[in-house]
């Protein structure tokens, strides 16, 4: 049962309030039903709660919302009460931005986790480095977020010191993509399509270029606006192209219409994709016709792993109406690389926090390194996770679109 604190902060998220009053002007009572200790932390999270790609986004917000319960179930940081601050940014850069300065406004906030989409994530970067604080993306893949726009060139540099990531990057996703497809499922003849935004693009081209280096043939190439849902043109392109795979950079939304209206045309091959359509919702747009379709995710399947059995028991005791979904586990732990964070600067300051928390916290976050959910979690000098492992996924079942991805392959990129 949610505490009744959390019940007074959903309500007025819902009713718009964005800054939680300041620490010393709650009552004693606010403070007992809080459940922890006197001082507030707050952490936001990041992410579309509603439109298309809200399946994912309230994964993401549900599964922070579970971290911060169970820090302050079990007393983690002494005299800390974590509290979750919400914010929608549909999908949207400008929102993501918005939502960014408003989150550094809120001086109780000492860390985000968040967004999804890397080009929200990118609006949002210079926003929390310039106030140092911390932000922590379960999601966000393009390799440029951490190692810069010459990562592919052998120059890594990183642009921001307060951005940290607990998913693996698309220079990793996309190869391992198409190494998979050529190695093992077979194929020798791709059309490569894209959204044309950061993620998409960036992930279609590591993929291209892995495939065709094995000595895959591209049989065309697309770029579509994900926001038209009518893809006829280019279904019939697919359909005479000769390819035997499709690989689509982009979301669910789109690449489920997709999907479903190559297939009409008479492209009775494959759809492809990375995380982006890693999820029950995509089976629930390609109906089925997406049988047989292919979709890379980070780390292992969550529900095979030991480390996640607790989670996943926590998350359906909670009571969520919505699954955890892709990110789920990766949402609970970069909370709690925020809260283990926090502990470190509480402990290392005599069990207060310093006035200058946020700065540290950013210090701290380097050095943070726990079992989570999802594996070990750990960053490197990039602020990338330290954990590689990936999963190809096959849609083998579209009666039931939540159990429809079955695992069928994890490791990792071997360059």
């Amino acid at each position: 049962m949610r505490q009744r604190s959390l019940i007074a902060i959903t309500a007025a998220l819902t009713a718009g309030a964005l800054t939680l009053t300041a620490c010393g002007s709650r009552d004693d009572k606010d403070k007992e039903n809080a459940g922890g200790g006197g001082t507030t932390v707050v952490i936001g999270v990041d992410a579309p709660l509603t439109g298309d790609l809200s399946a994912l986004g309230l994964g993401i917000r549900n599964s922070v919302d579970l971290a911060v319960k169970q820090a302050n179930a079990k007393k983690y940081v002494d005299g800390i009460t974590f509290k979750m601050q919400a914010a929608d940014d549909q999908g949207q850069p400008s929102s993501g931005q918005t939502n960014a300065t408003k989150f550094v406004a809120n001086k109780e906030l000492l860390g985000a986790v968040g967004p999804l989409n890397s080009s929200v994530g990118e609006s949002m970067q210079k926003v929390f480095d310039d106030a140092k604080l911390v932000q922590v993306s379960p999601a966000n893949t393009n390799p440029a977020m951490t190692q810069g726009p010459d990562w592919n060139g052998g120059k890594k540099v990183r642009p921001y010191k307060a951005y940290f990531r607990t998913a693996t990057t698309d220079a990793i996703q996309g190869p391992f993509a198409a190494q998979y497809l050529y190695n093992k499922a077979k194929k020798k003849k791709v059309f490569v399509i894209d959204d044309k935004k950061t993620y998409g693009a960036g992930l279609a081209a590591t993929f291209k270029d892995e495939f065709t280096k094995l000595g895959g043939k591209v049989a065309g190439t697309e770029h579509v606006n994900p926001d038209t849902k009518d893809f006829g043109a280019v279904a019939t392109k697919i359909r005479n192209s000769d390819a035997d795979v499709v690989y689509y950079g982009g979301e669910y939304p789109a690449a489920g219409p997709l999907s479903k209206q190559m297939k009409k045309a008479g492209a009775k091959i494959p759809l492809v994709g990375g995380d982006g359509i890693y999820s029950a919702d995509y089976i629930k747009l390609a109906g089925k016709d997406g049988k047989g379709d292919y979709a890379t995710s980070v780390g292992q399947p969550v529900e095979q792993l030991p480390s996640a059995k607790e989670f996943i028991a926590n998350y359906e005791k909670a009571g969520y109406k919505e699954a955890y979904e892709a990110y789920g586990g990766y949402s609970y732990d970069s909370a709690w690389a925020i809260i283990e964070a926090v502990k470190k600067v509480v402990e290392d300051n005599d069990g207060e926090l310093p006035s200058d928390a946020r700065a540290k916290i950013v210090d701290a976050m380097q050095d943070v390194s726990f079992d989570g959910v999802t594996g070990k979690v750990s960053f490197d000098e990039y602020g990338d996770a330290t954990n590689k492992q990936l999963t190809v996924y096959q849609v083998k079942d579209t009666t039931d679109p939540t159990k429809g991805w079955k695992p069928v392959e994890s490791g990792t990129y071997t360059g």
